[in-house]
């Protein structure tokens, strides 16, 4: 059993900073890409960012040059700094892991957490 846990969402005015964490626990042998997702009311889900075990990033056109996503492999865990927040990034951010568990590689999800930036 996987378990990722996320935490530091919250309110925030718009041009304040927030920092998310994720870490990932349970059975785990190995974990390849990690990365956030974030679902506004009324829309689909959505890539913010990823990042490989080795550390290559990709991000969503939107976020570039505003959020860095980062990494500890040694403690399972995937940051998202989000800095110059809008009104249009409120929304659930969700992390996500590729992870490798008994042999069996599969996606496991977190069970998201609310971001609120008011104009």
């Amino acid at each position: 059993q996987v378990q990722l846990v996320e935490s530091g969402g919250g309110l925030v005015q718009a041009g304040g900073s927030l920092r998310l964490s994720c870490a990932a626990s349970g059975s785990i042998f190995g974990i390849n890409a990690m990365g956030w997702y974030r679902q506004a009311p009324g829309k689909q889900r959505e890539l913010v960012a990823t990042i490989t075990r080795g550390g290559t990033t990709n991000y969503a056109v939107s976020q570039k040059g505003r959020f860095t996503i980062s990494r500890d492999n040694a403690k399972n865990t995937v940051y998202l700094q989000m800095n110059s927040l809008k009104p249009e990034d409120t929304a659930v951010y969700y992390c996500a892991a590729t992870v490798q568990v008994m042999g069996i590689i599969r996606d496991y999800w977190g069970q998201g957490t609310q971001v609120t930036v008011s104009s």
